[in-house]
């Protein structure tokens, strides 16, 4: 998982501004880079398939994944879940995770990995547009040895904070933290922000790379679950806008059935401003062993501004990248057109040379 979260400084400062800008565009270059990496990826493999060479990536892949799942399966199963709602601190509580030795899944990089994604995708996101009918947690319970073959032990944020009572049942040992945020309407401001930030890549994106339309069923699985209308599953761009009285409702609903439904034992109430100390002791981490101890600041990464520049760098940086791409292939053709006419003069020439050497 990416560390770039520098805008710890108190709220306000310039040094906040600048980092939110800072990894706001790094984070948000980086998913596009992704996008086309893995389509040539994917371009280059369907060339070696056809020309018979595609043997010996295979097997390197499969021990790849081998290894992945042996270092995986760690004992006792899932760690850590978060089981708030997006946009309530979830990424910087998965990097605090990271930070106290727990590899945290984040939806933000759930992409990255195919199996656990591809999984989702077939089963629940696209599924459920098919059926023009939102797959619910009840109607469906994932794979989550997924995660421990992807040799994470937490997760953050959604899809996977709504399924803890599956979790719970399937590794009783395992912790909850239910983020939350000031209240209600701080929270739907911010979803609100990312909603809006994340349309319009998705939307255009869509045209151009397969992955990213797979974030597309997802975006309108999620909409559709937060908002509570299964509109969202199969209506044209652009999309509807967030509803915020269902939203709100949702968001409420949910943090309230998961204080139901977790013993107290298991759950923490947290928001990520309170720092290190609740999250070490409700993990039984010594406080010897506790970053505060050591003076190492809370993460604090993904603001809505942050989610803003990522937004921007993220449609941008392709789009540039495009005309880039378009301009060098113009110009290319340009030069070969120039010199193929440089070429035809030139031997015209010297058939005239000739001809008047002939008389």
């Amino acid at each position: 998982m990416s560390t770039i979260y520098l805008n710890q400084n108190a709220g306000g400062s310039w040094s906040e501004f600048f980092g939110d800008i800072y990894s706001g565009i790094a984070v948000g270059i980086g998913h596009p880079k992704w996008f086309v990496e893995k389509t040539i990826d994917q371009g280059v493999k369907a060339i070696t398939s056809l020309t018979g060479m595609a043997s010996s990536s295979t097997s390197a892949d499969s021990s790849s994944n081998n290894s992945s799942i042996d270092n995986g399966k760690l004992d006792g199963g899932l760690k850590v879940i978060g089981v708030g709602y997006g946009r309530t601190g979830t990424y910087s509580l998965a990097l605090a995770l990271d930070e106290l030795g727990f590899p945290t899944l984040h939806t933000q990089h759930l992409y990255e990995n195919q199996k656990i994604f591809t999984h989702f995708v077939d089963n629940i996101f696209y599924k459920s547009i098919q059926q023009d009918e939102v797959i619910t947690p009840d109607m469906y319970t994932p794979d989550f040895d997924l995660l421990l073959d992807g040799g994470f032990t937490a997760t953050m944020d959604l899809p996977f904070a709504l399924y803890y009572k599956q979790i719970h049942e399937i590794y009783p040992d395992c912790k909850f933290i239910l983020t939350v945020r000031e209240n209600s309407e701080v929270w739907f401001r911010s979803w609100d922000v990312l909603t809006k930030s994340i349309t319009q890549p998705a939307q255009y994106g869509s045209f151009f790379f397969t992955h990213v339309n797979r974030l597309n069923y997802y975006m309108r699985w999620l909409f559709s679950i937060v908002n509570s209308d299964k509109t969202y599953l199969n209506a044209p761009f652009p999309l509807p806008p967030q509803n915020k009285a269902r939203s709100i409702s949702s968001y409420e609903a949910h943090n309230q059935k998961v204080r139901n439904s977790i013993p107290s034992s298991h759950l923490l109430e947290y928001n990520v401003r309170e720092g290190w100390e609740p999250l070490c002791s409700f993990l039984e981490i010594p406080e010897a062993n506790c970053p505060s101890t050591h003076g190492i600041p809370f993460p604090k990464s993904n603001s809505a501004r942050a989610v803003t520049w990522q937004a921007y760098s993220s449609f941008i940086g392709p789009l540039v990248l495009t005309v880039f791409i378009l301009f060098s292939v113009f110009s290319l053709a340009k030069f070969m057109h120039w010199t193929n006419e440089s070429l035809k003069e030139r031997t015209k020439r010297n058939k005239n040379k000739m001809g008047m050497k002939m008389h």
